[in-house]
């Protein structure tokens, strides 16, 4: 496993220029591991949509990708873009990561299905006006970013007329506990509506290294109305029966009290 550096936490206001230099190089380190940790769980060629391990296959939340023109902004290694393809979707990949990318390549050597993708961001998508008939984000970019209307603007921009819009995130009231899969994890400790971005600060050199935005159910519908998206699907996964993985903050202890990912559905009008 990977030795982190030293980090102290603060919650304060962070832009988006100071959230992309975080994150980016973030993920470009904890790549490796993450794939090494996780890959056998999300599959070369699978689409899970959280640590719940609920697949699209079940929840259909994209609907029919046959033939459409698909988007997944913050990739990673092209998992769930590679099982879009598998269905018979033109799925694309974009990612802020280099490194995560790389794992895309490798992936796609090894398993046959090629996710072509680019470096680059979810508020400045470098493709032309009504370009894809879904867009979707598994886990990927939305509670990394500040500047989150720009990147909902964005996904409108890209998306054809009656096109599909999905993600995934952390459960809004997961904000309210600790980031524990244990039982202190299951005690509010944090004002649900307290949207003040939490972020890590590398003690040697005083820079930001991980930033994470939260909004509450209510800003992200708001933001979707916003953008001319009707809201059609908001799942929030429960925890299955014998399903012993810890990942992060998410474990069965708390999975099975409260939710931890709430997926959107939307259509553009």
């Amino acid at each position: 496993m990977e030795n982190h550096p030293p980090v102290r936490v603060e919650r304060r206001p962070v832009s988006e220029t100071e959230s992309r230099r975080a994150n980016g190089p973030d993920w470009d380190r904890y790549a490796d591991e993450y794939q090494a940790t996780h890959g056998e769980f999300l599959g070369d060629a699978g689409f899970v949509w959280g640590p719940e391990g609920l697949t699209e296959a079940e929840a259909g939340v994209l609907g029919d990708v046959a033939g459409r023109d698909v988007l997944e902004v913050g990739s990673g290694a092209g998992q769930c873009s590679r099982w879009v393809r598998s269905q018979g979707g033109r799925a694309y990949g974009l990612d802020l990561s280099h490194r995560q990318l790389q794992h895309s390549r490798r992936i796609d050597a090894a398993t046959g299905i090629v996710v072509p993708s680019v470096r680059g961001t979810a508020t400045a998508l470098p493709f032309a006006d009504d370009s894809f008939d879904v867009v979707f984000s598994s886990f990927g970019a939305l509670q990394f970013i500040s500047e989150i209307d720009e990147a909902v603007a964005e996904t409108a921009r890209v998306l054809r007329s009656g096109g599909r819009y999905a993600f995934s995130i952390t459960h809004p009231t997961r904000w309210m506990f600790p980031d524990d899969p244990g039982e202190e994890g299951l005690t509010a400790s944090q004002s649900y509506w307290d949207r003040t971005p939490y972020v890590e600060v590398d003690d040697a050199t005083g820079v930001v290294s991980y930033v994470e935005h939260h909004r509450t159910l209510g800003d992200w519908v708001s933001l979707l109305a916003g953008h001319r998206f009707v809201l059609t699907d908001l799942l929030e996964p429960e925890w299955p029966a014998g399903h012993d993985r810890v990942w992060g903050g998410w474990s069965g202890v708390r999975g099975r009290l409260t939710p931890g990912t709430a997926i959107f559905g939307a259509r553009l009008d």
